[in-house]
């Protein structure tokens, strides 16, 4: 903290009411911001489209929304909006109250997002006006009441929507910080420093996006905020708020790359949400220097590894290591640690683990510690690398494949934007491999140059059969590629 800039001396005054409103409100999302504007209340707490907002402003306006809202503490508030003060400003209220905020995904459609509604059993759905469900109520359309200024008996804990691309998402319920340590985690990997001008282009509803706001909530951060996602726009702002720091998604980084180069003082992009695709990381630090620092996490185990730019450098897929306070261990099928190198299932320990779903199930706990659903290893310097997820992994005559190698292997190919390789039916092996491929504007290639180029680099198992070339591939509201909306295959090339 002393590193970070937290422990600097300030007034008196200011100093022991922001430690009294954090032991009053707790950690959460309202007792961070209450610290914050006890210390620094005419510092701009965000800025969007519409201007700044002081942190003195935004806990008013929050206080306010928080005694006007129509429902009681314990009950669920969708929340549902693109990244403005006006979206910061209603989880924020509905946190004051004691309610829990539900962040609802912009990328559902109308049915999911009504049986989310159902399943989540909200009081009541808030919303921008770039959504109009039948049954909610606008940011701005609730009046607001004098400040409410008791903490509630429980702190409102924010509940995370699970990136399901069928059927209804779970809601998985975030535990409330209980101390500095979650902080310090993190921003003992990632040097973020109190009072950073960051921009947070990852959604607010996503857990990455999420994290975010409350690091920067916690270093009383100038949180630069965006409705879409436009990477010359990111640039821009990158340059005209001044900004050091970038909170984004792997994907966002991807479309950076292909905007046209402009100097931005960055020197910190912190990505989380999917793995770095190919030699991503080393293209945009030969671009913009050595400022990528990638979370590899979930949004039930939170973070099990960070990797910093020289980790990057120095193995352009791994995962980092594991922070402090953070275990994670290597496990075969018996749950026993495997040597390094050994690929087994990856699982992780800290104490911001989620508290389980919302419909009443969890996941189960090998000696304290919860399954990431991914398969990894550890090689000899103690770096993480994740090979896939492991119902991905498919046995192609009778060798098991990851698809993610044959994956960053063609997104490093210079013709080849983007691409997704998935596990197909096959008679003769039992299943194969098909590689949908989105080619850079202007560039030329054939199905067989592909399988060549898997051919020179890996072993036979791993050429994919079907090369299917689509102009985009589909993609959720957070840049995950979603890999049931793929085109069939249906005759082989």
């Amino acid at each position: 903290m002393a590193r970070r800039g937290l422990l600097t001396p300030g007034p008196p005054h200011r100093v022991a009411r922001q430690f009294a409103e954090l032991h009053r409100w707790k950690f959460g999302l309202a007792g961070e911001l209450r610290q914050a504007a006890a210390r620094s209340p005419s510092r701009v707490a965000v800025i969007d489209e519409s201007g700044p907002t002081t942190y003195g402003e935004l806990l008013d306006r929050s206080s306010r929304l928080a005694a006007a809202l129509p429902v009681k503490p314990g009950d669920r508030v969708g929340i549902l909006g693109r990244n403005s003060t006006a979206m910061v400003t209603a989880m924020i209220g509905v946190a004051t109250l004691g309610a829990d905020p539900v962040l609802m995904n912009t990328g559902l459609s109308a049915a999911q997002l009504d049986a989310v509604t159902q399943a989540q059993d909200l009081r009541l759905l808030l919303h921008d006006s770039s959504f109009s469900p039948p049954t909610g109520v606008l940011f701005d359309e609730i009046p607001l009441g004098a400040p409410l200024t008791t903490p509630p008996a429980r702190p409102g804990r924010t509940i995370i929507l699970t990136s399901g691309t069928t059927g209804v998402p779970k809601g998985a319920r975030r535990p409330t910080p209980g101390g500095f340590s979650p902080l310090c985690s993190i921003i003992d990997r990632i040097p973020l420093t109190a009072g950073v001008r960051m921009m947070i282009a990852a959604p607010l509803f996503h857990a990455w996006g999420f994290g975010g706001l409350q690091i920067g909530l916690a270093l009383r951060a100038t949180i630069v905020l965006r409705s879409r996602f436009e990477p010359s726009a990111v640039l821009s702002v990158l340059e005209e708020e001044n900004c050091p720091a970038l909170i984004a998604v792997p994907v966002m980084l991807q479309r950076i790359l292909e905007a046209p180069y402009r100097p931005v003082p960055l020197r910190i992009a912190a990505v989380s949400g999917s793995a770095l695709p190919g030699g991503l990381a080393t293209r945009f630090m030969d671009r913009y220097g050595d400022v990528i620092y990638n979370l590899y996490g979930s949004t039930e185990a939170s973070w099990a590894s960070i990797a910093t730019p020289a980790d990057l450098r120095a193995a352009p897929n791994t995962a980092g290591r594991p922070p402090h306070g953070t275990v994670v261990a290597v496990l075969d099928p018996s749950g026993q640690p495997v040597p390094a190198g050994t690929p087994g299932s990856l699982h992780v320990g800290n104490e911001m683990l989620f508290e389980g779903y919302t419909n009443g199930t969890s996941r189960s706990l090998q000696d304290g510690l919860l399954a990431t659903g991914d398969v990894g290893h550890v090689d000899t310097d103690g770096r993480i690398f994740v090979d896939g997820r492991d119902d991905d992994m498919i046995v192609s005559g009778g060798e098991n494949v990851f698809p993610s190698s044959v994956e960053n292997l063609l997104a490093d190919h210079p013709a080849i934007r983007e691409c997704a390789v998935v596990g197909v039916p096959d008679a003769a092996y039992g299943q194969r491999l098909a590689a949908y491929v989105v080619l850079h504007d202007g560039a030329v290639l054939e199905p067989s140059a592909v399988r060549d180029h898997v051919r020179d680099h890996l072993a036979r198992f791993s050429i994919p059969r079907d090369v299917i070339f689509l102009d985009e591939l589909p993609r959720n509201a957070t840049g995950k590629i979603l890999k049931r909306d793929l085109p069939p295959i249906t005759d082989p090339d």
